[in-house]
């Protein structure tokens, strides 16, 4: 359940959010990113203060990541992926490693790293799983968005 009472922060290093997404499964993750973007505009946090970068897959977005907290530009980072069998790869493998990856950021560089990359079992592209899966990558971006506001006024907090 999503508490409405967080309020927005400016958190610390002014405040701005990096939002990166997968290209790949784009119609996924973009409900990722619009669930984001609707919930921070519910809560009071202005669109200008988030960046969004696109890199072609999840196995990327670490790297991206990492860069990005490299500098000083972000408070928080929140990414974005929909990993699914293909049957040509281990996808659990592919989504551990981009999770691992995300961990070792946020913990090597201070930045809170959030994550919306979802590898759900047994995903068929029917219409059915497609509308199920497209509405449940929207309420994980709502979640991300309130997760990232409610860590930004926990960093604001320890900083003061």
């Amino acid at each position: 359940m999503i508490q409405k009472d967080i309020k927005p922060t400016t958190g610390p290093i002014g405040g701005r959010i990096a939002f990166v997404q997968a290209r790949w499964h784009h119609d996924m993750t973009s409900q990722a990113r619009s669930g984001f973007a609707a919930e921070l505009a519910d809560r009071g946090f202005s669109a200008d203060r988030v960046d969004y970068f696109e890199v072609p897959g999840a196995f990327e977005i670490p790297l991206m990541a990492q860069r990005l907290a490299a500098g000083p530009d972000y408070a928080a980072i929140v990414a974005t992926a929909f990993v699914v069998d293909g049957g040509i790869y281990r996808h659990d493998f592919v989504a551990s490693a981009v999770i691992d990856g995300l961990m070792r950021v946020q913990l090597d560089s201070g930045v809170p790293v959030l994550s919306v990359v979802l590898t759900p079992h047994h995903f068929h592209g029917t219409d059915e799983h497609i509308g199920f899966f497209r509405a449940h990558m929207e309420g994980k971006g709502r979640e991300a968005a309130h997760a990232c506001l409610e860590v930004l006024d926990l960093e604001e907090k320890l900083a003061a």
